[in-house]
């Protein structure tokens, strides 16, 4: 799989590390975050969106990123649109 690193927060101390690549072949965002913490992860849970299920599907999880790395998420989508992205 070929990632293309974008970034990781600037502001995260040495061992923590949320970071932001592209998979250059399947055309995808990889988000590296913390863990949301059993609150947050239920009420994520609990969020109903129409036309699916309540809960986090097996093989999905949610992650959270610090608002200092937007500009960083806004690149990686920017990388995807780019045609020079193979």
């Amino acid at each position: 799989m070929p990632l293309l690193f974008i970034g990781i927060d600037p502001g995260t101390e040495k061992d923590k590390s949320p970071t932001v690549w592209v998979d250059q072949e399947k055309k995808e965002l990889i988000f590296q975050g913390w863990e949301p913490g059993a609150e947050l992860a239920a009420e994520c849970a609990a969020f109903e969106v129409p036309g699916h299920a309540r809960g986090i599907p097996v093989g999905e999880a949610v992650v959270r990123i610090p608002a200092s790395m937007v500009h960083m998420v806004r690149e990686a989508c920017d990388a995807l649109e780019r045609a020079d992205v193979r």
